[in-house]
């Protein structure tokens, strides 16, 4: 009988052992899926934090190849300017302007009336030193007469 009772009480502790075993079953089944949900929720809120982190990156990114384009473009124009203005500001410095030109014209052709007179009045004398003291002298005109009351006048050559 004791061995009888016995084996009910084993049997009785091995149903409650099965029961609470299928009881850990089913409750590691539930903290599993408890424990998926919560990576699941730890993974998505991570990912969106990523994904929030990532698009104000990329919007940094783009306000700074606006930034660098636009600088770029500042530059392009401040060296095309430079460029382009240096040599007008040299010919504005060394060359005349259309007043100067002006005068210019002016002063030539005055200048060109006066040597056309100088020419007629004996501009195209030929003068030399000549002799030891390097007196100055002039050719003459050998075909032509004297002039003078002691005849020591004489025309110059090409006149």
């Amino acid at each position: 009988m004791k061995f009888g009772l016995l084996m009910e009480s084993a049997q009785a502790h091995q149903k409650l052992a099965e029961s609470n075993l299928e009881k850990l079953r089913v409750h590691t089944q539930g903290l599993d899926i408890v424990v998926r949900d919560e990576i699941r929720r730890t993974l998505i809120d991570e990912l969106q934090m990523l994904t929030v982190e990532s698009k104000r990156a990329a919007e940094v990114l783009r306000r700074i190849g606006r930034g660098a384009a636009l600088r770029g473009a500042l530059w392009s124009i401040a060296i095309a300017l430079l460029g382009a203005g240096t040599p007008v500001a040299i010919m504005r410095w060394t060359l005349p302007s259309e007043h100067e030109i002006g005068l210019l014209r002016t002063r030539r052709d005055e200048m060109i009336s006066s040597i056309a007179t100088l020419g007629r009045q004996g501009g195209r004398i030929e003068w030399r030193h000549c002799g030891e003291k390097a007196r100055l002298c002039v050719r003459v005109d050998r075909k032509a007469p004297p002039f003078g009351d002691r005849a020591d006048f004489y025309v110059v050559e090409g006149y």
